[in-house]
């Protein structure tokens, strides 16, 4: 897919990842860019920053409340009449283990998750009917590998790729093309507070105008597995390779970043 002259939707797209891509988008000669994020003010902001170089539209979009991303999807298309991309970015981080509480398991699901879902069933009906669009939603390399400290982060991205999978298998023969993008530590108010990214940052801390460049390839050659840290497809084959090799080498990560995760 090239950019140029289509409409785009990006969740989360008031900081960090979402923002940037915002901004790729708008210089890439976008018809439009949608700005969602829960954050008022947050996407006013990113929407006067690109309002020069293409339509836009800023919107308050709670991604964990379906009405909400119904909304988005329909005033986007009373705007602009379709969505060519809807980029379901938005995300949340949670530390602990199994004892997590059910709220927090159950909030970081609806943003990690579901969002994902809510974004498919609305958009998907339009794209059908036109024989074509671009689902491209975020995960994280964690969603292939794993996320030690956080076992919500990790079954919850595993089961976006999860979702991402399914949605290309059962819609690319019908003009649908789905990526899942999967970084490393990016620099975004996600990982301000960890040392160097923690754990997810032993191949770098990549910016997020750097991750919008990955993307913007991804999209051009339709890949599904989107990989800003390309160390990751590596990682992906050991894991493959030799399952309980793999595990063992991740309980050694685990240990050598203990301290970040008590």
């Amino acid at each position: 897919m090239k950019i140029r002259d289509k409409v785009v939707v990006v969740t989360g797209g008031a900081s960090g990842i979402g923002k940037s891509l915002c901004e790729r988008f708008a210089t890439e000669g976008a018809r439009a860019v949608v700005v969602a994020d829960i954050n008022q003010d947050g996407v006013d902001q990113v929407a006067a920053l690109i309002a020069d170089k293409t339509q836009v539209l800023a919107i308050k979009t709670d991604v964990s409340q379906e009405a909400d991303v119904k909304a988005l999807v329909a005033r986007t298309m009373e705007t602009f009449g379709h969505i060519d991309l809807f980029c379901s970015n938005a995300g949340i981080f949670t530390m602990g283990g199994e004892e997590v509480d059910n709220d927090a398991w159950d909030r970081i699901w609806d943003i990690n998750v579901m969002a994902h879902i809510f974004a498919a069933r609305a958009v998907l009906p339009g794209m059908l009917a036109r024989g074509e669009g671009y689902l491209l939603n975020t995960a994280s390399a964690a969603g292939l590998l794993s996320q030690i400290g956080s076992a919500p982060y990790a079954v919850t991205k595993h089961a976006a790729v999860g979702f991402a999978e399914w949605l290309s298998i059962t819609y690319g023969n019908r003009g649908i093309k789905v990526s899942v993008l999967c970084p490393q530590a990016v620099r975004t108010q996600m990982t301000a507070n960890t040392r160097g990214g923690g754990v997810a940052g032993v191949d770098g801390m990549l910016e997020p105008d750097a991750l919008a460049q990955t993307v913007m390839e991804t999209l051009e050659e339709e890949r599904f597995l989107c990989l800003p840290h390309p160390q990751v497809l590596t990682y992906i084959q050991r894991k493959a390779a030799d399952y309980d090799r793999w595990l063992g080498g991740m309980r050694r990560l685990q240990d050598q970043y203990s301290d970040q995760y008590k």
